[in-house]
């Protein structure tokens, strides 16, 4: 005759392992973030999890040149939408280097310097990464009652011609059963105009049955973005305003002749001109002079 209190302690032993391994395949909820701590955070799908980011890497507004256009409308876009007014989501494309990214971080912190002198609740950016689209529902519904309004960021934007996660995106920001919350906003930058390779819509022209129809469903998730702007190439006076409002901001000392010739010297060996190239050469400045750069 078995021993029940071996037997007992044999069931306790084989329920504490089954226990065990139902938390490893079942993580616990994650705790609520505290939006208090940071204007920014970063989306992690994997556990749900928003990561605030104490210092965003960002460049001030004034330091923008030669895009004048587009730094009015997005903020004037981002003013609106933080005090509760009609806004539209915006795609920001075009050249590479030329201050796609770094508006929308100097809108954000720019909006957010008014809202803080009123008393205001401050904006919260929310960076998404391109892999991660596909978990967006699960971020907005996150969002969705919170009294903070948002600005969900991807930079760098694109779909591969195998890659189907651009529906989830669309059905997203205005084709979905619940629509976009309406304290959320949705900024993108990316290289492509619609955010598709041309050959992938050239590809969907030769095999579909009604080519046209198959083009237009991909090129309507661009549609979804109300607010366009384009960043092209800059001319060379606004390279040389660009390395110009660098070296000023800096403090970096440097005759005005030489600055001009040692920076389009900089931009020839690299065949392009761009605030990115600009910043480039004014780091190598600044390293050869001795002056360090904070952020």
């Amino acid at each position: 005759m078995s021993d029940p209190s071996a037997d007992f302690a044999a069931l306790a032993a084989r329920l504490d392992t089954l226990i065990g391994l139902i938390a490893r395949a079942v993580p616990a909820a994650p705790k609520p973030v505290d939006l208090a701590v940071a204007d920014a955070f970063v989306w992690h799908p994997v556990g749900d999890r928003l990561q605030p980011v104490p210092k965003v890497n960002r460049v001030e507004m004034t330091l923008l040149q030669g895009i004048d256009r587009a730094r009015d409308t997005l903020l004037a876009n981002t003013e609106r939408f933080a005090r509760g007014l009609p806004a539209n989501n915006a795609l920001l494309w075009g050249a590479r280097g030329m201050g796609k990214s770094s508006l929308v971080k100097a809108a954000h912190a720019t909006v957010n310097q008014t809202l803080r002198q009123e008393g205001a609740l401050p904006l919260k950016l929310v960076e998404i990464h391109r892999e991660d689209i596909e978990s967006l529902p699960v971020l907005m519904g996150l969002v969705r009652d919170d009294p903070h309004r948002f600005i969900v960021f991807c930079d760098d934007l694109s779909f591969d011609s195998d890659d189907t996660s651009y529906k989830s995106l669309k059905a997203v920001l205005e084709g979905g059963i619940e629509g976009r919350p309406a304290n959320v906003i949705f900024y993108a930058t990316s290289n492509r105009r619609h955010l598709l390779p041309r050959d992938m819509m050239e590809n969907e022209r030769s095999t579909a049955i009604n080519p046209h129809e198959a083009v237009e469903e991909k090129v309507s998730l661009s549609d979804r973005f109300g607010l366009w702007l384009g960043f092209h190439k800059c001319s060379q006076d606004e390279y040389l305003a660009m390395v110009r409002g660098y070296a000023a901001h800096l403090g970096l000392v440097l005759d005005d002749e030489r600055l001009v010739r040692d920076s389009l010297e900089w931009s020839t060996t690299r065949g392009s001109r761009s605030g990115r190239t600009a910043w480039q050469y004014i780091q190598d400045l600044a390293g050869r002079q001795g002056v360090r750069i904070d952020g």
